[in-house]
């Protein structure tokens, strides 16, 4: 399963069953993750560091302000918009997509989650 497959479907809204395909690439993206963020975390990075390292976390180029240590289950179900300044401790619990628009300021140890997915209404 591609990521872009498993992106699709965390955000239709369907569950996920054990030992499934989606179940095995949550697991593969969610070690990615947490050698990314080991990195993030465990060193000092110059800021254009940390961008290039969220962008290989995220799959997409961002240009953002962020103070580690900053955690997340996934990685690449985040959208961040141009000027997002994330604070220390935040956890990021991003399976189903969390979207966070241009200039938004993340306060200290904030834990968001599945944020306004695209493709799902109630």
């Amino acid at each position: 399963m591609t990521t872009q497959e498993f992106l699709d479907f965390m955000n239709s809204g369907k569950q996920v069953k054990a030992e499934c395909g989606v179940h095995q690439t949550m697991h593969r993206l969610s070690q990615e993750a947490i050698r990314i963020t080991m990195e993030i975390n465990n060193h000092y990075h110059t800021p254009d560091e940390i961008n290039a390292l969220m962008s290989e976390l995220i799959g997409a180029p961002v240009e953002v302000g962020l103070f580690p240590p900053f955690y997340t289950d996934c990685g690449k179900n985040i959208n961040l918009g141009k000027g997002v300044f994330i604070n220390a401790g935040c956890k990021f619990q991003d399976q189903g997509g969390i979207y966070i628009g241009d200039g938004a300021l993340i306060g200290h140890n904030t834990v968001p989650t599945d944020f306004c997915p695209k493709n799902v209404t109630t």
